[in-house]
């Protein structure tokens, strides 16, 4: 499978990419490349590797989060302007104001 140039300048024009021709024909020459690289990888081996394609967040092996806490140079509330149990407080948005109403 190959994309020509015709086909690289009407993406672009969808697209409302302003491509010059130098610019269009390099596209051309880069998209047709990866197009090859994965014809590539569609014809490779891959009997044995392990399917990670029905991997979700929740089934992903994760690295476990270890390292020492990291401390500031002044405590949050030297410079926060209001704290409630650890938690930084801020003003509600003047755009939510009329949603409790």
């Amino acid at each position: 499978m190959s994309i020509s140039l015709e086909e690289v300048r009407h993406i672009a024009a969808l697209a409302r990419l302003g491509l010059s021709d130098e610019r269009a024909q390099a596209m051309t020459v880069e998209l047709n490349g990866i197009l090859e690289h994965m014809q590539v990888l569609a014809e490779a081996e891959a009997t044995g590797a392990e399917n990670t394609s029905t991997w979700s967040a929740t089934s992903m092996p994760l690295r476990a989060d270890v390292g020492p806490p990291i401390p500031c140079a002044d405590a949050p509330s030297a410079f926060a302007p209001a704290m409630r149990e650890g938690f930084f407080l801020v003003p509600r948005l003047a755009t939510h104001e009329d949603a409790e109403s």
